[in-house]
């Protein structure tokens, strides 16, 4: 007896053929945020290449150093909240270099980083004629090899080797030398940003104070998401000046629990990776800055009014720690197609997280594989339908119903669908105005 599988009942011979498909139903979900990126001088590290940074990357094999150290302040500070910081080492630098009679040594990056490595031969104990030839960081061995000579050397994650003329020979050690940190140009933060568009991110810092740079930033945020459909912000030091959803412009900064002073640039790496880490409800209004006691810049009232009127994203003082004053962005032109709500941060992640998630879904799952017929447009009604009542459960949006706020329809084309959505994000309480009455 014949079998198999059909798509049309049309089968000559006599047989069981069966048709195994999963039911029909929706698979869109939330997406995941918490990705941040940024571009920094480093005196360490792979440059011009973005770089997967978590919380539990073993940095001293990537950038040279712990997180701890000062150098990495950036890192840290992002990782308080960021899952993921996309790093780029904006400057390439010049590697440090040593030599000893049989053996060169090159850093393996540039940077002044290099300076602090040192290379130290000692006869083998148990190996007679043989050599063990040790990478130090900072007096703390990084790698050890067992060679006979110095062809046999391979490089590590610190050096590579090149020998010389001569055979290795034990020596108390030398240390590399003249590596630079080097200059960073306007074109690196070019690259940089070339490199992140093509990937999934929710915000990128900028850790400086230049207006071309800011500039630059701006446009790549405006063209990402007017053009590109991706719906990203950026952090920028006191740009208010954008007056755009996306980007958000920081006042001021905070002094750390050890006394270490972050001011407004700095601070920008704090406020990228929690603005990413941010769930699509939840606000950052009042959220304490991880390990902060104070602000380095203590504003007054009416000096905080002005600033969240112009569109400020600031810190205050609240009982020993710098909290949020208000999670915005820098947007102030409020019209009639686009009222003040868009100035907070929480709703844009919202009508952000709305954007990216139903693309992605159209995407993966519908765009060339569903037919533009009755049930092809029921298919992806219900579909926006268990998407945004994921939303209402999370308190994301209020008062939907899919039967009157999602309506789909075929376009005018045979390939062509309209689907027109009415949306109710939700805000958090800020202002309570109270009547009490004494009786």
């Amino acid at each position: 007896m014949a079998g198999g599988t059909w798509t049309t009942p049309n089968k000559v011979r006599p047989g069981v053929y069966t048709q195994i498909t999963s039911q029909e139903q929706p698979i869109g979900r939330v997406g995941e945020r918490g990705i941040a990126a940024l571009g920094l001088s480093l005196p360490w590290g792979e440059p011009h290449k973005l770089l997967a940074i978590n919380p539990g990357s073993n940095l001293l094999e990537v950038l040279g150093y712990d997180i701890t150290s000062p150098q990495l302040l950036l890192v840290k500070e992002t990782l308080k909240r960021a899952g993921t910081l996309l790093l780029y080492r904006l400057n390439s630098g010049v590697q440090a270099a040593g030599a000893v009679a049989g053996l060169s040594v090159t850093a393996r990056h540039g940077g002044e980083r290099g300076n602090d490595i040192r290379i130290v031969i000692e006869n083998a104990v148990d190996d007679a004629g043989k050599f063990v030839v040790s990478t130090l960081l900072s007096g703390k061995a990084v790698d050890k090899q067992l060679v006979t000579n110095a062809e046999e050397l391979q490089p590590n994650l610190y050096v590579t080797f090149a020998p010389d003329t001569g055979d290795l020979a034990a020596t108390a050690g030398f240390a590399l030398t003249g590596g630079a940190n080097g200059t960073v140009t306007n074109q690196d933060h070019v690259d940089f940003l070339a490199a992140l568009e093509v990937q999934d991110f929710q915000t990128v810092g900028l850790a400086s104070d230049d207006a071309t740079l800011k500039s630059l930033y701006t446009a790549f945020i405006k063209r990402l998401r007017e053009q590109e459909g991706k719906k990203v912000q950026a952090v920028l030091p006191d740009y208010p000046a954008a007056d755009y959803e996306g980007i958000i412009s920081v006042k001021n900064g905070v002094v750390l629990t050890d006394g270490t002073i972050v001011d407004k640039i700095k601070a920008v790496a704090w406020v990228t990776g929690a603005t990413a880490a941010a769930a699509v409800n939840e606000s950052l209004t009042y959220a304490a800055y991880d390990e902060a006691v104070d602000t380095d810049i203590r504003l007054s009232h009416t000096e905080i009014e002005e600033a969240l009127t112009k569109g400020e994203f600031l810190f205050s003082y609240s009982g020993g720690k710098a909290v949020v004053e208000q999670d915005i962005n820098s947007f102030t032109s409020i019209e009639p197609a686009k009222a003040r709500h868009f100035s907070k941060n929480r709703v844009v992640r919202v009508l952000d997280g709305i954007a990216n998630d139903l693309k992605l879904i159209f995407e993966q799952s519908y765009i060339g594989k569903v037919d533009n017929n009755v049930d092809g447009r029921t298919l992806f009604w219900a579909e926006c339908a268990a998407y945004f009542a994921s939303l209402q459960n999370i308190g994301a949006i209020q008062n939907f119903n899919a039967n009157e706020d999602i309506v789909v329809t075929p376009g005018t084309e045979g390939d062509v669908l309209f689907v027109d959505i009415k949306v109710q994000p939700v805000d958090a309480i800020e202002k309570v105005y109270m009547k009490v009455k004494v009786v």
